[in-house]
């Protein structure tokens, strides 16, 4: 009997991966996940790209098939599944995987809840896990452990998306019943439609909240295709023109992909996201807040630096001047001196939320006059443990000459300081309370903590397509 091709064995693994076999934390992280994903997508809808995303859905048409966070009626699976996908990743809000960087919930969750509308919630569950451990492993094989960085960054591309279309095709595959034949077929057509660049990180533009609403659109299509009668080439991945040749010039780890396949499980170590900013600013974040609890008055602080690994500097802490005068929320996101000041000021959701990222929180002058004494610089204890995590070290000069320092070695959100269900529940209400009443995110969050017991998955969104701006209350903390 020949060898089996790695598509090959990705089939096998996922078709004997079913409900009962997963373990309980694996299911217990989905679950998490799923929540966790539909808050995001409403909390975006009030974004202009997606509403672009809406309109763009609804031109095209076609058979009422899947609900879409937003939209009134349902629409073709594809289409729920790109735009879903184009709300999940638009808040820099979504789930990472370290140390490859990679963002997996956004475009397998909404691929598999675009094809999972008649599935049960035990089924939905297994396949979303196996899609998620695919794009980990597919990833982590584009992952250089020597450089520790991702050979798809390196080239310019967009891992999350790129990996996450073939994720997402297991997952759909396996909700429209698929066996390991056809999961191979759909991965050898995801990887022709796969894609993804990210310039606009570099150079600006918003095309990046794209990236997980075509992934999760190649997906579907794939499967669908597949469905109809197309086939892939079993050597999709490894081939002399496969994946890895085209995208990583050859240089990627099967094993990566292959070294305990549904033994050892990736998706309960992939990290939640407890801010809604670049995951490098986190544990920033935390470290003010832990100044904060002092109780150190702010205006006895004569100075603060920011240590971080030496390569997140580039990103949250140059240039120096327009990282410490953030002119949008946007920007503030990545930035390392607002982190600090958003930390010691504190604010909503797990320490901070959404509204403490607003234009206006951006350009408040008192954030701005403590912005300035915010330095950000190399730590060699950080550098050290990243990419594994975003480790921060702050210390902060007082002006009575006392010094006061915080260290925070690992990222909350992820294996060593992990959210509890209902931590998440209160990211969940903080997102999905802009645009829905109590009692329907109360009734949400039901469904998501049970979602095994589900027979129709498509309870889960059919609350979620008729959404209304809902007050919010924007008083700050007190700054003194």
């Amino acid at each position: 009997m020949p060898e089996l091709t790695l598509a090959e064995q990705i089939g096998h693994f996922a078709t004997a991966s079913s409900f009962e076999r997963l373990p309980e934390d694996v299911v217990d992280s989905v679950r998490k996940r799923v929540l966790d994903i539909l808050g995001i997508c409403v909390a975006a809808t009030s974004l202009d790209t997606s509403r672009g995303a809406r309109e763009f859905v609804a031109d095209q048409g076609g058979h009422e098939q899947a609900h879409a966070v937003g939209m009134g009626d349902r629409v073709p699976a594809p289409m729920a599944a790109f735009l879903n996908g184009v709300l999940a990743h638009s808040l820099d809000y979504d789930d990472t995987h370290l140390p490859s960087v990679l963002h997996p919930s956004a475009s397998i969750v909404p691929a598999a809840l675009a094809t999972a509308e008649a599935a049960d919630g035990a089924a939905t569950i297994a396949a979303i896990a196996c899609g998620l451990e695919v794009c980990v492993r597919l990833g982590m094989a584009g992952y250089d452990e020597e450089s520790r960085n991702s050979v798809f960054f390196e080239h310019g591309q967009h891992a999350t998306s790129i990996c996450g279309a073939l994720g997402g095709a297991v997952a759909s595959g396996l909700l429209y019943g698929f066996d390991a034949e056809r999961i191979t077929h759909a991965l050898g057509l995801a990887a022709s439609m796969a894609s993804g660049i990210i310039e606009a990180n570099r150079t600006g533009g918003t095309v990046k909240r794209m990236h997980c609403g075509w992934a999760a659109h190649a997906a579907v299509s794939a499967v669908q295709l597949v469905g109809h009668g197309f086939t892939g080439p079993p050597t999709v991945l490894e081939g002399r023109f496969g994946f890895f040749r085209a995208w990583l010039h050859g240089q990627f780890n099967p094993a990566a992909i292959t070294d305990g396949l549904g033994v050892e499980w990736a998706v309960p170590g992939i990290f939640f996201k407890p801010y809604p900013a670049n995951h490098f600013t986190h544990t920033a974040i935390d470290a003010a807040s832990a100044v904060r609890r002092r109780g150190i008055d702010l205006d006895a602080i004569e100075s603060m630096e920011l240590g971080v690994a030496a390569p997140i500097v580039h990103t949250i802490g140059e240039p120096i001047d327009v990282k410490r005068e953030p002119e949008t929320g946007y920007m503030a996101q990545f930035s390392g001196p607002y982190a600090v000041v958003a930390g010691l000021l504190g604010g909503g959701g797990l320490e901070v939320g959404l509204d403490d990222f607003s234009d206006e929180l951006a350009q408040d002058q008192r954030r701005r006059q403590l912005m300035k004494r915010v330095s950000v610089g190399a730590d060699d204890r950080c550098t050290a443990v990243f990419p594994h995590q975003f480790p921060s070290v702050l210390r902060v000069h007082l002006r009575s000459g006392e010094d006061v320092v915080e260290e925070v070695m690992t990222n909350r959100g992820g294996p060593d300081r992990p959210l509890s269900y209902d931590e998440l529940a209160t990211k969940f209400e903080d997102n999905a309370g802009r645009m829905l009443a109590p009692d329907i995110v109360a009734h949400v969050e039901t469904l998501a903590a049970r979602m095994e017991e589900l027979h129709d998955v498509g309870q889960l969104l059919a609350p979620l397509v008729a959404l209304a701006p809902r007050p919010r209350n924007l008083e700050r903390p007190s700054t003194e």
